[in-house]
């Protein structure tokens, strides 16, 4: 109901500008435009990559992906920077999107553990009984909290997932004791264990990591958009995919110092050595073209098969949740 009421609020917000630019503005909406899973949309719209191509890019945020897609359906926005496996959901939902431009090949999220329970949480074998952060409940993040703790053979119905959001949110939800344990990004996680209220408990923010934890490559954030809205508005998404993948090449080809010195100031939270720093450390989870890794779709599959009873059992076409058209041409 919670979730029904935002998206609700957000119409009434937005939606006298949404119908007043229709023709004029792309909006996207972010599930945490000041996560560094989602640099590329940020880059694209600072480093003018947007405008080159003749468009008219509005980035929106939403700090739960979950909530993000329920705008993406109203058809408030015309794309979503979020997370891959929200494609699968929804084709299991009987929605058909695509992700269009994929920026990376492992999650970039960290399962936290608060400081004072480390000694008493050393597994997702731990989680029974636990409260758990996760960004929103039947968010990504909840996903693979559920799956890291099946995979322990801690059963559903044995966790508590309790949904916090992101960024300083997610931060006082650690800090106050209403969550033991919990995923986040960066650069929440690294502000965390600077501050020495959380400890790392499993990583999901290099390829290498993710790997070994999930079994393989996991693609996550991306650009994902209704196909319906893509088969008539095949320029504008080219456009959309030549500018994102402009900003991963530029991801690429520069250290992570440079990268920084090009987000808006209030994404350092105040700590540009450390924004810096958890950036360097993660930087290959980005890919350098937008292209989906030709294993990831199944990775993603296996884990929602196993947590997410709207997609087990049910005959998911990965070929139909993701498209390699735009980043192939951009390319």
């Amino acid at each position: 109901m919670r979730r029904i009421l935002r998206v609700f609020a957000f119409m009434l917000i937005f939606g006298s500008a949404f119908a007043a630019q229709a023709g004029e503005k792309t909006v996207l909406m972010v599930g945490g435009v000041d996560k560094q899973i989602y640099l590329p949309a940020t880059l694209a719209e600072r480093l003018g990559y947007f405008t080159e191509q003749g468009l008219d890019v509005e980035l929106l945020s939403e700090p739960s992906g979950v909530s993000a897609a329920d705008v993406l359906l109203t058809g408030a926005a015309q794309g979503v920077i979020g997370a891959y496996d929200h494609t699968i959901d929804l084709q299991a939902k009987g929605k058909s999107v695509q992700s269009v431009v994929q920026f990376t090949i492992a999650p970039g999220e960290v399962e936290l553990v608060a400081a004072r329970l480390a000694a008493q949480i050393r597994s997702p074998a731990d989680f029974k009984g636990r409260n758990l952060g996760v960004t929103g409940l039947g968010s990504s993040t909840s996903f693979l909290t559920q799956y890291l703790a099946a995979l322990h053979d801690v059963k559903p119905t044995e966790l508590s997932l309790v949904p916090v959001g992101s960024g300083q949110t997610f931060i006082d939800a650690m800090k106050q004791g209403r969550i033991d344990a919990g995923m986040t990004t960066e650069p929440t996680a690294s502000r965390l264990v600077a501050m020495g209220q959380a400890v790392v408990l499993v990583d999901l923010r290099t390829p290498e990591t993710t790997q070994k934890a999930l079994g393989g490559l996991y693609p996550f954030a991306c650009l994902y958009m209704q196909t319906a809205w893509l088969n008539v508005h095949r320029p504008q998404a080219q456009k959309l995919a030549n500018a994102l993948v402009k900003a991963l090449q530029y991801i690429n080809a520069h250290s992570a110092a440079e990268i920084a010195a090009q987000v808006p100031a209030d994404y350092l939270a105040g700590n540009k050595a450390l924004y810096i720093q958890s950036l360097a450390n993660s930087k290959s989870m980005f890919t350098p073209d937008g292209a989906m890794p030709a294993t990831g779709p199944e990775t993603v599959l296996k884990v929602l098969s196993t947590v997410n009873r709207q997609v087990r059992g049910k005959a998911i076409d990965l070929s139909k949740t993701y498209t390699m058209e735009f980043v192939s041409a951009a390319r």
